[in-house]
């Protein structure tokens, strides 16, 4: 056990190394703009990555708690001048209310039913942010919302800011790690594997799932209230069904049960429309060409993928010296 603390604690640690040195190494704003963009991304995805790669529930409304979080915290800085780390505790004490309250019905419900009906719950919370004009501003947005800040220091500088949001998403990494290396991630991967075996061994399957959900929304609330204070504007668009099928792409992308995946999942289809946008309208074909090509090479993602890539390189190279013998 304490070699696999360990192994972790080098992972995390090795981690947090390489991204400290990003912004020594890139200046330009666009750059760290995107990293920033990516982080969100990920600290979004780690924790869908637990409800679906690890439970096996499937979720299509987790933009609804990206998007509770942003307006919870963009509403009360803006037009109740609450601060914004107390309004982003809020939020998040609003985001897993509302988890709770959606997910103790809806994770009675498996497979195409349970998506169908978080399906249904994140169309309705986008018709909320639409319709509710005289709270969230409607299809035209809310404005003004404040940059983050440390005491005086405000974290208006995409560097600055970029430190701040890697920092929550290594931590929400490195917690991930450990539930699922824990007794609890041992009982997710079994509800995974079959629900019912689950339950006979003696886990408590129905409040184990309600955790994850719960656990999964904080993460995204978490996200949205990072994403509104950075971009300091949020409208609906932003947190609409498609969005919530990009962040279950990139689940799938960058493999199932992976926590590792899901961060290079979320760098790809944050990275990939950018690089693409050169090729004007033809990249929305690319983008689609280039996940069909993942999906069928790797079906696993691109981590398992790319594990799979370098074990067959290695055996093959160890054969061809002993054969050389």
């Amino acid at each position: 056990m304490n070699r696999v603390l360990r192994y972790k604690s080098f992972q995390v640690g090795s981690f947090g190394l390489l991204l400290a040195l990003v912004p020594l190494l890139v200046t330009n704003r666009y750059y760290l703009t995107v990293m920033v963009f990516i982080g969100i991304h990920t600290l979004l995805v780690v924790g869908l990555n637990l409800l679906m790669g690890y439970a096996g529930q499937i979720s299509l409304g987790h933009a609804a708690f990206f998007g509770l979080g942003a307006y919870t915290s963009g509403i009360l800085t803006t037009t109740y001048h609450v601060s914004p780390w107390p309004a982003m505790v809020a939020a998040v004490v609003l985001t897993v209310t509302v988890a709770l309250l959606v997910g103790i019905p809806a994770l009675k419900l498996t497979g195409y039913y349970l998506a169908m009906a978080t399906l249904g719950f994140g169309i309705i919370i986008h018709i909320c942010f639409k319709e509710l004009v005289w709270l969230t501003g409607g299809p035209s947005g809310l404005v003004g919302i404040p940059t983050l800040g440390i005491g005086k220091i405000m974290l208006d500088e995409p560097k600055a800011y970029y430190c701040l949001v890697w920092v929550a998403t290594t931590a929400a990494i490195a917690l991930s790690l450990n539930i699922v290396d824990s007794r609890v991630g041992r009982a997710l991967r079994a509800i995974h594997d079959s629900e019912s075996a689950a339950g006979a061994s003696g886990i408590s399957t129905s409040r184990l799932k309600i955790w994850v959900f719960a656990v999964s929304a904080v993460y995204a609330s978490v996200a949205g209230s990072l994403y509104a204070h950075f971009i300091t504007f949020i409208s609906p668009s932003s947190f609409d069904f498609m969005f919530s099928v990009k962040l279950v792409t990139m689940v799938v992308v960058g493999g199932m049960a992976s926590i590792w995946g899901a961060v290079f999942g979320a760098a790809t289809l944050t990275v990939l429309p950018e690089v693409l946008t050169t090729f004007h309208d033809y990249d929305i074909v690319l983008f689609g060409l280039i996940l069909m090509v993942v999906m069928i090479f790797m079906p696993q993602g691109l981590t398992r993928g790319a594990l799979d890539i370098w074990d067959k390189y290695r055996f093959q190279r160890q054969r061809s010296l002993l054969v050389n013998r």
